[in-house]
């Protein structure tokens, strides 16, 4: 079973932005962890990296779109990088890819801020 711990780590972009650099599961038992970094953060364009989250559950997915439909609502934008492995295949599969419009690397959703 993976590992139980999530590391959330909060830097700034090069286009001001913040960045959420996920490290572990987004499970049942760390979606809290998730949700708490994403509502403490006012910024209004927010990247979320995935790349070092090697497994995302249903309650993961679930956090994932939460947080796409708060941020909606109150006019900021946030987008989700980098996804791999297990949790890439589970995005693609759900399509959910295609419903927020993910991005393959931190440096794509960092071009797609300009757009």
């Amino acid at each position: 079973m993976p590992s139980e711990n999530l590391q959330v780590v909060v830097s700034e972009g090069s286009r001001g932005h913040k960045i959420l650099s996920l490290k572990g599961p987004l499970r049942l038992l760390t979606v809290p962890k998730f949700q708490e970094a994403v509502r403490s953060e006012s910024s209004p364009v927010l990247i979320v990296d995935f790349s070092d989250v090697p497994y995302l559950d249903s309650c993961g997915i679930g956090a994932v779109i939460a947080a796409h439909v708060s941020a909606r609502k109150s006019n900021r934008r946030i987008l989700f990088a980098a996804f791999s492995g297990q949790a890439r295949n589970l995005v693609e599969m759900t399509q959910l890819s295609k419903a927020l419009g993910t991005y393959d690397t931190i440096q794509d959703a960092e071009a797609a801020v300009l757009a």
